[in-house]
């Protein structure tokens, strides 16, 4: 078997970048900059964003066989942790406090706003993506919500961060939960692809 070991395809995150548009937004074409609709969420921490799935699966037992019959796959969830910097962002803010970013407009300087008593089930269109030289990773979700919040702590020795876990749907016409992106930045993976007789 050929070695098909490459270190140009390892992959090194220099920068991560979180977006958010109305939920069901169209993902953006190819790796371009998002357009108006999508908003930018700030600087997050250097440890960029954490992609999870976690999947549950349930066993079927018969009598006569020592081992499962068959296994029935139960739940698969996709999720995304990421750390912001911007305690003050709108978006952030409004992702966080769980309110429309309408809220937090401010008439002069100031903002003040409750916080909801029952949770809101505000959804937004998702892009994560990171990028290492000429390589990029996108992630793609047309309907997502936060579904965790880190604790939130005003202190004197680093800046007031936000952390928040996001949880992805599938989206209008039952589209896929979370659509992944691959940019090679020019490294030939032909060897991966043999042709076929």
């Amino acid at each position: 078997m050929a070695d098909t070991r490459d270190a140009d395809l390892t992959y090194g995150a220099t920068d991560y970048l979180v977006y958010v548009a109305p939920l069901n937004t169209v993902a953006p074409a190819d790796f371009a900059d998002p357009a108006t609709a999508w908003v930018n969420a700030g600087w997050v921490t250097t440890e960029g964003g954490l992609f999870k799935v976690d999947e549950e699966s349930k066993d079927v037992e018969a009598a006569g066989s020592q081992e499962p019959i068959r296994t029935l796959m139960t739940k698969s969830t996709k999720s995304v942790q990421v750390t912001f910097l911007e305690a003050l962002n709108p978006i952030v803010r409004s992702l966080y406090d769980n309110v429309p970013v309408a809220s937090l407009e401010p008439t002069t300087d100031t903002v003040t706003y409750a916080l909801p008593d029952k949770p809101n089930d505000l959804r937004y269109a998702f892009v994560f993506d990171s990028m290492d030289g000429n390589k990029r990773l996108r992630f793609y979700m047309p309907n997502g919500k936060v579904v965790e919040r880190g604790d939130e702590q005003g202190q004197t020795d680093d800046a007031m961060s936000v952390q928040m876990t996001f949880r992805f749907y599938k989206g209008a016409s039952n589209s896929a939960a979370v659509t992944r992106s691959i940019k090679y930045g020019g490294v030939d993976v032909s060897r991966f692809f043999p042709e076929t007789p």
